[in-house]
C-alpha cells in the first residue's frame, strides 16, 4: 500500500469540507495579515521592518496550533497529547529528518551545487567568519531561519493535520500547497510600491506563486512521509539559500563547462527522484502519525 494513499492515524470517515478548507484560509490570511499590522514605509529588507515581522509571525506559531487542536478536539478523536505529534515535534526519528531530507534537497540542485563550486562559493561556505557574520545578518536569519519555520509550522504542520480529516494524505500534499503559494501574492503590492510597472510586477508574482506552490507539493510530501517538522524546514531553509537556478548564467558558460553543467542539472533531477521514495521511507523516521498502519 501507497502510504500517501491513506489517512493520518487519528482519521476516518465522511467528514464536512467546508470547515477545514476554511480554517486552513484563515491560517493563510492570519500570517499574511500580521506582516502588515505595522504601519511603515520602510522596506522589507530594512532592519526595522524585518524585527517588527518576527514579532508578528512569533505571535502567529504561537496561535496556529490551536486552529487543528481546537478542530480535532471538537471531533472527539484528538487529545493534547497527539497534538504535538500531528505538529510534526516529535524525538523519534529526528536525526534522520534533519540529515536525510537535506541530503535529498541538495542531491536536486546538484547542478546549481556545481555552478556556485566553480565559482568558489564552497570555500566561503569553510570560513567560520562567513557564518558568524551570517547570523548577524538580519536579512539572512529571515531567509534561512525564521521564514522557513514559521511558513513550514504554519503553512505545513498546522494546516496539514486539518486537511487530513478529509482528504486522502496524496491529495493534502496538492491542496495545502495552494494556500502557500497564494499567500505568496501579497508580494505583488510590495512590487507595485517599488515602481515596478503593473504588469511586470503581476508576471513576477504569477511566477512566484507557481514555484512555491510548487515546492510546497515537495515540501507537504516530506512531512507527511517523515512526520517531522524539521524535514520540510530543512528543506525550505536550503532552498532558500540556493535560490532559483541560475539559468540565464548556465548558458552563457563556456563549453565544455556548459555541458558539464547540463549533464549535472539532468543528473540531479533525475537521482533525485530515483532516491526519493527511499530517502523518504516512514519506516526511516518511526512515522505512525500520517501513515495508517497496514
Amino acid at each position: 500500500m501507497d502510504p500517501l494513499e491513506g489517512q493520518c492515524a487519528w482519521c476516518g470517515g465522511q467528514q464536512d469540507f467546508l470547515a477545514p478548507l476554511l480554517l486552513c484560509g484563515a491560517l493563510a490570511c492570519l500570517y499574511v495579515g500580521s506582516l502588515y499590522v505595522w504601519r511603515s514605509s520602510l522596506s522589507r529588507d530594512h532592519p526595522a521592518t524585518i524585527r517588527r515581522r518576527f514579532v508578528s509571525v512569533l505571535l502567529v506559531s504561537l496561535v496556529s496550533p490551536l486552529f487543528p487542536y481546537l478542530y480535532l478536539s471538537q471531533r472527539g478523536e484528538f487529545d493534547a497529547a497527539q497534538l504535538w505529534a500531528a505538529l510534526g515535534l516529535r524525538w523519534r526519528g529526528l536525526l534522520p529528518a534533519v540529515v536525510l531530507p537535506y541530503v535529498l534537497t541538495a542531491l536536486l540542485f546538484l547542478g546549481p551545487l556545481i555552478q556556485q563550486y566553480h565559482v568558489g562559493h564552497w570555500n566561503l561556505y569553510l570560513e567560520p567568519m562567513y557564518w558568524w557574520q551570517s547570523l548577524r545578518n538580519l536579512v539572512w536569519v529571515r531567509n534561512h531561519i525564521v521564514a522557513p519555520f514559521s511558513e513550514e509550522f504554519t503553512f505545513r504542520a498546522c494546516m496539514v493535520p486539518l486537511l487530513a480529516t478529509v482528504l486522502p494524505l496524496r491529495v493534502v500534499c496538492l491542496v495545502a500547497p495552494l494556500f502557500f503559494g497564494v499567500a505568496h501574492l501579497h508580494h505583488l503590492i510590495e512590487r507595485i510600491h517599488q515602481g515596478h510597472k503593473l504588469l511586470n510586477a503581476l508576471a513576477a508574482s504569477i511566477f512566484q506563486f507557481a514555484y512555491t506552490t510548487v515546492f510546497g507539493v515537495y515540501s507537504a510530501y516530506l512531512f507527511v512521509r517523515t512526520g517531522h517538522l524539521v524535514a520540510p524546514f530543512m528543506a525550505h531553509a536550503f532552498c532558500n539559500h540556493m535560490g532559483f537556478p541560475d539559468v540565464g548564467g548556465l548558458l552563457q558558460e563556456p563549453e565544455p563547462r556548459r555541458a558539464g553543467l547540463v549533464l549535472a542539472y539532468v543528473s540531479g533531477l533525475t537521482l533525485w527522484y530515483l532516491v526519493l521514495g527511499a530517502l523518504t521511507s516512514p519506516e526511516i523516521y518511526s512515522n505512525q502519525v500520517y501513515v495508517t498502519p497496514v
